[in-house]
């Protein structure tokens, strides 16, 4: 398992942010970009259809990218990469024995785009995955072990369920859970003490409406924990997701409330 950090320039970070400004869109995902860039007026890109703020977001980003940005994403391009082959050994040590597998052999192929998009997407079949620029060193360790896991979950998971990449993606059930499985994972010393986002109190390493979840009277995190420390990764897999199934309304139910606040 191997990352490659690297710029991968202006147009690709815009093309990045604006997969999160498409009209149905919830302010969650949409408002970050308001948030990190206030030169990017609110009320002028709300009146406008997507190729016009695809313009718009380009014309106004320009000059912050190339007066400011660009020289730091460049030099953060050597700082993320000798600091995750600082800790690569680790993370594969953790990762093997979490998922049963040696993870030596596979996705020695990833690529960590440094760009200006706030939200970092993650391409499964393209192994490659984004990460804000804004990151220091040890939060892009932090993130990237984030992303790791998920390639890691669903080429186990495809391999036990044989089904279909394409059901890996926002907003199916599975992302869902790959998404809440994370926290477990991570907890392991050798992956939390190099995660600024861990624990919860420093942020977490989930999303927020995951940590303040409660299915049938219990937090879901601590179930899906429960079930993690309790079986080998297969039985995990197939325990989690049955509980995601019985309460898949409630689970949407809040991940729709939550997302409709914003940030």
């Amino acid at each position: 398992m191997k990352i490659l950090y690297k710029n991968p320039g202006f147009e690709h970070s815009i093309d990045s942010i604006m997969l999160f400004q498409t009209d149905n869109q919830t302010l969650y995902w949409s408002d970050a970009l308001l948030y990190f860039y206030p030169q990017v007026e609110k009320q002028e890109i709300a009146k406008l259809n997507f190729e016009e703020k695809k313009n718009y977001v380009s014309k106004v980003l320009y000059d912050v990218y190339h007066k400011e940005i660009k020289k730091e994403i460049n030099e953060k391009v050597n700082t993320y990469n000798n600091h995750f082959l600082k800790h690569k050994d680790q993370i594969e040590d953790a990762l093997s024995e979490a998922f049963d597998i040696d993870t030596r052999t596979i996705f020695n192929d990833l690529v960590g785009n440094i760009t200006m998009n706030p939200i970092g997407p993650r391409f499964l079949k393209e192994h490659y995955f984004d990460i804000f620029y804004k990151n220091s060193e040890r939060g892009a360790i932090g993130i990237s072990i984030h992303e790791v896991i998920h390639y890691i979950w669903f080429n186990v998971w495809n391999k036990h369920f044989g089904d279909d990449y394409n059901e890996y993606e926002s907003p199916s059930l599975k992302w869902i859970l790959s998404e809440m499985v994370v926290e477990s994972i991570m907890s392991d010393d050798r992956l939390s003490s190099i995660n600024p986002y861990y624990p919860r109190e420093n942020g977490g390493c989930v999303y927020g409406y995951f940590q303040n979840m409660v299915i049938d009277g219990k937090p879901i995190l601590e179930t899906i924990d429960q079930y993690y420390r309790e079986n080998k990764i297969h039985d995990f897999m197939e325990q989690s997701y049955k509980y995601c199934l019985e309460f898949e309304k409630d689970i949407r139910c809040h991940i729709n409330e939550a997302e409709k606040e914003g940030l």
